[in-house]
Order: structure tokens, then sequence, then C-alpha cells
């Protein structure tokens, strides 16, 4: 039943998607995608000499999984918050030199909004970084950004082997859209790198 509710959700979004407006969150192409959101440029932009190579792999992923939550959500009003828990989710790797990276990028995100005075959003972006590794169902309330940005999350590192009723041709558009670029390849060697310093504690950010 909730596969099939996921998918039902999907469904809805895709019709809906051509809707969007660059006023309100960005460029979309002919196919509905977001291609183009400020907010997540700026911010890597900003942040580009401590991603140094990895900047496009990032960019990418941020990319496909702010997709994959417009693709969960009911509607795409909240877009710009997913944006921001986007942009910061996974940057703590990059900015702290770490994989134990959840309360740096969390501490990334909450600066950022407190600099354009958007202090409502923290709790609610604090809590979907802090949960986006999160193997079972969020128990957050059911308006909160979380579960869908941890199903986005989980679909695009599993390559969509994790759906959660999300169309395998919209996934594979978003891969072709924007292209893996060493992303995955990336936290295979920090999870090994982690493994070898850590090994009684290798997934710091994975919880249950």
């Amino acid at each position: 039943m909730q596969r099939s509710g996921a998918r039902s959700t999907s469904v809805s979004w895709w019709r809906d998607r051509k809707t969007i407006k660059r006023s309100d969150v960005g460029v979309a192409d002919r196919h509905g995608l977001l291609t183009l959101i400020p907010t997540i440029d700026d911010v890597l932009d900003e942040y580009a000499s401590a991603l140094g190579n990895d900047i496009v792999a990032y960019r990418h992923h941020v990319y496909r999984v702010v997709n994959l939550c417009a693709a969960m959500s009911v509607g795409v009003g909240r877009i710009e918050q997913f944006a921001v828990a986007g942009v910061f989710h996974d940057l703590g790797i990059w900015t702290d030199r770490t994989f134990d990276y959840i309360a740096p990028s969390i501490d990334l995100a909450r600066r950022y909004l407190v600099a354009r005075r958007r202090e409502d959003w923290i709790p609610d972006i604090s809590t979907t970084i802090a949960e986006h590794h999160k193997i079972t169902r969020s128990t957050a309330a059911p308006s909160a950004l979380v579960e869908a940005f941890r199903r986005a999350d989980w679909v695009d590192v599993t390559g969509g082997l994790r759906g959660f009723g999300i169309p395998r041709c919209f996934i594979a558009r978003l891969f072709a859209t924007w292209p893996d670029a060493g992303f995955h390849r990336r936290l295979v060697q920090l999870a090994v790198r982690r493994l070898r310093t850590h090994p009684l504690h290798p997934l710091p950010m994975v919880k249950f």
C-alpha cells in the first residue's frame, strides 16, 4: 500500500510539474526537471574551493535529490526548503574533511538560514539533514521535509534499487541529465577510509 501511495504522489506531480515558473523556484526544462535552482548554485559557488574536484559530482547529486523530493511531495511550494537541505546535507564531508559529517552539515545550514533571517526553517531542515540516512521511516510529522528527502536520497544512492514508487524512466532521466560524475565512487572511497580508521563505527551517519 505504501509503495502504491508513493507512485500516486509522483504521478500527480508528473502531471502538474509544467506549472513550475522561474520566479517560483528556478528554471524547469521541457520535461519539468528543475535544471537551475539559484540557491543550490550560489551555495556551491561559495564552497567551491572546499569541494575541489568533487564539485560537479556533488552538484549533480544535489539536483537529482531535490528533483526526487519534488516528485515525492505534493506540490512544489517547498522546493526552496528542499534546495537548502539538499545543498547542505553532505557538505560537511568537504568543509570539515570528515565522514562523520552530519553535525558540520547542520551547522552550515543553520548559519546560512540565520544570515537570511529564516530561523523558522532551522528545525525542519536540521532534522532532515540529521535523518537523511535513516534506514526506517521517519517519525517526524507528515508535514515535515524529512521523509520525502530521506526517500529521495536513498533512491539516488541506490541508483533506483530503492525506488519508493518513482517511475524508473524518471530516475533514468535524472541520471541522464545529471550523470553520476564519480559521486558514488567517492562515497565508496570515503567509506573504505572510514572503515580503516574507525572499524567499530564505519557509518556514523546511518540511523535505524
